[in-house]
């Protein structure tokens, strides 16, 4: 009987899973069939002559997402290392609560501080003298081109970091943690600095454990939604610089599924959740992979 009931739990949620797939085609299918490969590709989203396309939104999502990442990795690795070798113990676990509360906060508190505080901040102290003391024409001018209200895709990416940034570290210390004392005595006791000992001995060991880390991470920035909302500017073209307006997929659902009375303004959203959950299918299946080649 154990053994029925893991196995229709395991069932259960294969069919969940098969389930909002199958929902999702048949909910996007009208937009998919009527605009082909176009819906991937164009950035014209006119609920008003019916015409959509997803690539804003894709295009929104992959660039907030990875930047978050590049932002909270270095910054994740760093805190962990320090709970784990450098802090004293009286102030480890305090900090380490910290960081554990912090991963907590609901996401739509991170997107109110963003725009009622970060945002405005944000565009007066940098966005705003940036683009004062950039030449036109330069590399520069068409980096930070946009409006300085502080609301784009720069700043969201930031919040995103800013919200994946406690739990990553909270797990890279559990995983750091799991390193036996005897292999770190070992490395000081052959004359390793610290860095050398968290290069060769911590990090190899956990390896694979940290791809995980790396890959639930970015999921989350792929999949965010209220905190996005907030700060990124909703805007459903292609963002030409870092300091414009944008949308994610998550944003746009958000932000229209409730007004969307039209037939086909409703199966693009639907084909929008189903894009989000092939590129979210992906990036799992991308840390799958990798953590294979690690076993190996």
């Amino acid at each position: 009987m154990f053994r029925i009931a893991c196995a229709s739990a395991a069932t259960l949620l294969l069919a969940s899973l098969a389930g909002l797939m199958v929902s999702l085609v048949i909910g996007g299918w009208p937009a998919l069939s009527t605009f082909g490969f176009s819906f991937l590709t164009s950035s014209v989203w006119n609920p008003v002559t019916d015409v959509y396309g997803a690539a804003g939104p894709i295009s929104g999502t992959l660039i907030t997402a990875f930047l978050s990442l590049i932002i909270a990795l270095p910054l994740a690795l760093g805190i962990a290392l320090f709970l784990v070798e450098f802090c004293p113990p009286m102030l480890s676990r305090p900090i380490a609560m910290a960081v554990e509360l912090l991963a907590g906060i609901p996401s739509i508190v991170y997107g109110m501080w963003g725009l009622f505080v970060f945002a405005p901040w944000f565009a007066q102290h940098i966005q705003l003298p940036l683009m004062m003391h950039a030449q036109d024409g330069s590399w520069l001018a068409s980096l930070v081109a946009g409006v300085p209200n502080g609301a784009n895709i720069f700043t969201a990416s930031v919040i995103l970091a800013v919200m994946i940034l406690p739990y990553m570290a909270a797990v890279f210390r559990e995983l750091f943690l799991t390193v036996p004392p005897h292999l770190r005595e070992a490395a000081y006791g052959l004359g390793c600095t610290p860095y050398e000992t968290v290069r060769a001995v911590l990090i190899p060991y956990v390896r694979r454990g940290m791809i995980g880390v790396i890959m639930l991470g970015l999921g989350r920035a792929l999949g965010e939604t209220m905190a996005v909302t907030f700060i990124i500017g909703n805007a459903h073209g292609f963002p030409h610089s870092l300091f414009a307006s944008g949308s994610t997929l998550a944003s746009t659902i958000a932000n229209e599924f409730a007004e969307a009375t039209g037939a086909m303004h409703g199966s693009a959203l639907m084909a929008l959740g189903l894009v989000l959950f092939c590129i979210t299918f992906a990036v799992l299946g991308i840390a799958r992979m990798l953590i294979g080649d690690q076993r190996a």
